[in-house]
């Protein structure tokens, strides 16, 4: 589910609450946020445990984690390691799976848009293994876990929602968790590429571009869903919103633009479809890097999978999978 302020669109739990905050609205019964910073890694866990907290949440009742590190925009493999790690952790606390557990991977998006290409580009570098099990020797069999993998594609493409598809195969594997990857939209531009957000509540595939389809959820699926995400794109609106709000806050600026520390976020908005042509307001924007910014996310989304998937395999063996 979307949270809006005006038309801002935000698919992370952490921005959510940030709104809240801004608008001094943070303080809720059933709302939990915890913060770690280690260096130049910031981990959020964010807890909603109450219905009134979801409603004013936008966000399904449940627990989000956001991994942010500014740095992922650059090449940096220490950091994409870090990450990764992270990620394994957090993934493997939410996931609390027994060693005998049957896992189905699902990578949502479509293959062909590059911004919508996470899903699929993350499960092609997932080690699959429910194919290997009878054929494994036995000292090996406790080392991996039954893993399988499928990109379902887009309702364009296959004529069939993608709920549709995934309930079939959940019927036939019966895989104790379902965990879906995707592209989200992110309510401010520095989220971009650079932040990963896990989910036990699931996911609606095509939301953060306003083009919801049928959710992928426990009660859709009737096996507990892990969604982890990635913001690809933001809104052009958020952009100019974005730079307002820096022009507010920035004391330099205000010097020169007294006006600014007293505007209200309806001015604001006023101001932004002063700007932004109508027939643009639904623009969505991802950097001009996107290509190598995606392959990048798609490795340490995928490594972070392996790695809290089989745990007894170490990184340096995961890595081989994934080149």
């Amino acid at each position: 589910m979307l949270q809006f302020e005006g038309n801002v669109r935000t698919d992370l739990a952490l921005e959510a609450s940030e709104q809240l905050t801004r608008k001094n609205q943070s303080n809720i019964d059933g709302l939990a946020i915890e913060t770690i910073e280690d260096e130049d890694v910031i981990i959020t866990r964010v807890d909603i445990t109450t219905k009134d907290a979801a409603e004013r949440m936008g966000k399904a009742e449940g627990r989000y984690v956001t991994v942010e590190a500014l740095g992922l925009r650059y090449k940096n493999t220490e950091l994409e390691r870090k990450v990764m790690n992270y990620l394994t952790k957090e993934l493997a606390n939410i996931l609390q799976l027994p060693e005998q557990a049957t896992i189905l991977v699902v990578g949502l998006g479509n293959w062909n848009i590059t911004p919508d290409a996470l899903g699929p580009r993350a499960v092609d570098k997932v080690v699959v293994t429910r194919h290997l099990k009878e054929i494994l020797s036995p000292e090996l069999k406790d080392e991996v876990r039954e893993v399988c993998a499928i990109s379902p594609g887009v309702l364009g493409i296959t004529g069939m929602e993608t709920a549709e598809i995934i309930q079939g195969i959940v019927q036939k594997i019966k895989p104790d968790v379902v965990i879906a990857v995707d592209a989200l939209a992110a309510a401010s531009s520095q989220r971009v590429t650079t932040t990963i957000q896990i989910a036990n509540t699931g996911i609606t595939p095509g939301s953060g571009v306003e083009n919801k389809r049928f959710g992928l959820t426990q009660e859709t699926l009737n096996t507990p869903v892990i969604a982890i995400g990635v913001p690809t794109v933001v809104q052009a609106s958020t952009i100019a919103l974005d730079t307002l709000n820096v022009m507010q806050e920035n004391a330099f600026f205000a010097r020169y633009l007294k006006s600014m520390a007293s505007i209200s976020d309806q001015d604001k908005r006023a101001m932004i479809d002063q700007i932004i042509p109508e027939t643009l307001g639904d623009l969505m924007v991802t950097p001009k890097e996107v290509d190598r910014l995606i392959e990048d996310m798609a490795l340490i989304v995928a490594g972070g999978i392996n790695q809290a998937l089989h745990p007894n395999i170490d990184y340096k063996n995961i890595h081989l999978y994934l080149n």
